[in-house]
């Protein structure tokens, strides 16, 4: 099995190699303005907006599409097509959504007058194309853009020397990310390397299903007669006041503006990753070999093919959550483990019982209360959902309901584990995590 895992290097020779790098991150920002006027344009014009093909036929030549290496070109715009895609699901149910901003700094005179404009420093990203790695002795040539190249055959890679942390060993690398630390004020290396593991034997034979949602951002059943819910509370509470700070901003694409956006996308990042681990540990303790999670597609759109309304604190949250992204990650860790991930269909998990197989939409009766009338039993809506998933009642071989007989017990269905996430200890019990603002 192949995994990919990313590592942060320090710059040894900085004051060397600092200068062509400001050189090349002032170039990914001015290609991406660029592209971003051009996706703006297309959106007026048409309606539509391009994605990172049309961007990539459009601007490759570009005087400012030369600035970088092709490939590191390439991920500006793909980056940008992602943002734009990003954009456009949500203004459907948020029309105050703003597409995505450009990459500059405007300076001020004590007047209000703006004085003069500047770029920040945006992440380069080198494909395999763009690197020579000498392993040796840890240092990196990364190929420069044709603007950057001092001679036709000279000076046409920036050799940079790096140091990992203790006990790393850089190989296979396959991709090298140049980040600016505007704190330190300084450059580091994100170093991307696939490495080949061994595949463990599952930890056992139980199941789990695991249910994405709004109010809970996930709830995971086990073949264990166990339940956990996540709430979605931490996301929730950055959704509201992260836009809120931003929109305090002068520059939408100023400094300040930057800094809030990376500091919202890394909560995020932690937050997924962090419940991912936490459910994966959760199956390696309770002896699980698969894991089913609901498949997510349509959840933004309506039998007509409409953007689902959810109201406006629903819309934005459901927008702002990469369910597919977790997914990923969830995928990712488990495999590791020897756990498989499975996408089974959602349709029906949420009004069908898990105990006797009845399907009744109004057994719904309000949000996180399911109510069966067939043997008046009454659970977690959330929990039932993720038993549906798990016994994945939408397969004619699967398990039915029904057939795990009337003697089964319901008691966990009703009251399952609820963990909170905790900026410094990842997902606690509910009851051992203080909440506390951004």
């Amino acid at each position: 099995m192949h995994i990919h895992r990313t590592y942060r290097a320090t710059i040894l020779n900085h004051c060397q190699v600092d200068e062509s790098l400001d050189r090349h991150g002032w170039s990914a920002s001015k290609l991406w303005n660029v592209a971003n006027y051009h996706s703006r344009q297309v959106w007026e014009n048409t309606g539509e907006i391009p994605d990172d093909s049309d961007l990539k036929s459009e601007l490759k030549t570009h005087n400012k599409y030369k600035g970088l290496h092709s490939q590191s070109s390439q991920r500006v715009l793909e980056e940008l097509a992602e943002a734009f895609n990003s954009w456009y699901g949500k203004r459907k149910s948020d029309d105050r959504a703003n597409p995505p901003g450009y990459r500059k700094k405007n300076y001020y005179d004590n007047k209000g007058c703006r004085v003069h404009e500047e770029h920040p420093r945006s992440t380069v990203t080198w494909k395999q194309k763009g690197i020579r790695h000498d392993t040796k002795n840890g240092r990196v040539r990364l190929s420069k853009g044709a603007n950057h190249k001092e001679h036709p055959r000279a000076w046409e890679y920036i050799l940079v020397e790096y140091e990992t942390r203790p006990g790393v060993t850089v190989e296979n690398l396959q991709q090298v990310r140049a980040v600016y630390d505007k704190e330190k004020g300084r450059w580091e290396l994100h170093l991307v390397c696939k490495h080949e593991v061994e595949t463990p034997d599952a930890p056992g034979e139980e199941s789990a299903g695991v249910d994405l949602g709004i109010c809970n951002f996930a709830a995971v059943a086990y073949s264990t007669e166990q339940a956990d819910l996540y709430p979605g509370n931490r996301l929730k509470q950055d959704g509201y006041y992260f836009p809120k700070e931003i929109a305090k901003c002068d520059d939408s694409g100023g400094e300040e503006a930057t800094r809030l956006h990376k500091k919202w996308s890394e909560r995020r990042t932690h937050f997924l990753h962090s419940l991912a681990k936490h459910i994966v540990e959760k199956c390696i303790e309770r002896g699980v070999g698969q894991i089913n999670v609901g498949k997510l597609a349509g959840v933004r759109e309506d039998e007509n093919g409409e953007s689902k309304n959810w109201g406006r604190h629903g819309n934005l949250d459901l927008h702002g959550w990469a369910f597919d992204r977790f997914t990923n990650i969830l995928e990712y860790k488990a495999k590791v483990e020897g756990i498989g991930v499975v996408e089974v269909p959602e349709r029906n998990t949420s009004k069908t019982c898990c105990v006797c197989g009845r399907e009744d939409e109004s057994q719904r009766v309000e949000r996180g209360l399911y109510v069966c009338e067939e043997h008046d039993d009454a659970f977690n809506a959330d929990v039932n959902g993720a038993e549906n998933i798990r016994l994945n009642i939408n397969q004619s071989n699967s398990e039915s309901s029904a057939s795990l007989g009337e003697d089964r017990s319901t008691g966990w269905l009703a009251q399952p584990g609820v963990y909170l996430h905790d900026l410094s200890r990842g997902f606690q019990p509910r009851a051992e995590v203080v909440d506390c603002k951004p």
